[in-house]
């Protein structure tokens, strides 16, 4: 299978942290379009002073695959907790911003940085310019930048109407491009709905290379809602809202958890705000894709996906692809 994961964040990272094992048995080319959106924290700053593409979520991404998270992983996630200037920002960030500096090229800087850590795939950014997401909220307010518009969500004085990037027409890496068109499966998500996977789809040639594709589009929709983002959406919720961006329907399959998060930590989560997504499993095969509802639910402090869980399911997704394609 050639697979290509699109998306950001920590969703993004801990998918291909699942599935990295799974090259070359079950995957035999696998990339990863990342997007650059990002405006806060040091990719925020870096984006700011340097002028150059938000490197944080290429760099979660980076490490997620890097053939073993051993000692250099471990000192590109390095995050200075002191220093005039130095305070906040991962070594990783400032790595890529520092080769992007001496190569003139952000696409170079990250090709350099997956060969130094070994990875096992391609990171590519979904663009290489400079880009915001710009949001209009329904009581009429527009707020542009991922964090301001998150912000602004947490007033909860209104929910997402329309998403657009700035500037409009920016172009994606030929690259990208080229593993979308030829992937056997796209995979979106998990991660931030309009912060993470949407910016990639405003993209519009990666936007058109999904559609033209003959991919297996499969959606790994959240296990909790974001607050600011995505209150009280339900599972069809993400989907509708992703093909409204697309202006078509083009999901075929929906990866959905069906299992409920302790009593604790739902109490923690609804504390700020945040619940678990609803499997409306009847609501989303009314729109013809099919569901695979499963535990995916990992153990510990915080609600997220189990990354061999999440893995074990697409194995059972390939496996009934090739086995259409051999019929």
């Amino acid at each position: 299978m050639k697979v290509v994961a699109i998306g950001g964040g920590t969703g993004l990272s801990s998918l291909l942290r699942g599935i990295k094992h799974l090259v070359p048995e079950k995957i035999s080319d696998l990339s990863a379009i990342v997007t650059v959106a990002d405006n806060g924290g040091s990719s925020g700053r870096l984006r700011e002073e340097m002028q150059i593409p938000a490197p944080g979520d290429i760099r979660n991404c980076i490490v997620a695959l890097a053939e073993d998270e051993d000692i250099l992983a471990k000192v590109f996630q390095y995050r200075f907790k002191e220093g005039e200037g130095l305070k906040g920002h991962s070594f990783g960030n400032l790595f890529l911003s520092v080769l992007t500096k001496i190569t003139g090229d952000f696409l170079d800087a990250v090709e350099i940085t997956s060969d130094i850590l070994k990875i096992k795939g391609r990171i590519i950014p979904s663009t290489d310019q400079l880009v915001d997401i710009v949001a209009q909220f329904t009581d009429g307010t527009v707020i542009k930048g991922e964090t301001q518009i998150t912000e602004y969500g947490k007033k909860l004085k209104g929910k997402i109407k329309k998403i657009w990037m700035e500037p409009e027409n920016v172009s994606a890496p030929e690259e990208a491009v080229e593993k979308i068109k030829n992937a056997d499966v796209i995979i979106l998500g998990p991660g931030s709905l309009f912060t993470s996977i949407i910016p990639n789809l405003l993209v519009n040639d990666i936007k058109n290379a999904i559609i033209e594709s003959n991919a297996c589009v499969v959606y790994i929709c959240n296990v909790m809602t974001q607050y600011g983002e995505t209150d009280q959406f339900t599972a069809s919720d993400h989907i509708k809202a992703l093909h409204k961006v697309v202006k078509k329907p083009f999901i075929d399959i929906a990866v959905v958890n069906t299992t409920a998060p302790p009593d604790e930590l739902i109490r923690k989560y609804m504390k700020e705000n945040a619940e678990p997504v609803t499997a409306d499993i009847g609501n989303i095969s009314r729109l013809g894709i099919t569901v695979y509802a499963e535990d995916l639910l990992d153990t510990g402090s915080y609600v997220r996906h189990n990354p061999e869980k999440l893995a074990s399911t697409l194995v059972k997704i390939f496996g009934k692809l090739k086995g259409k394609n051999a019929a």
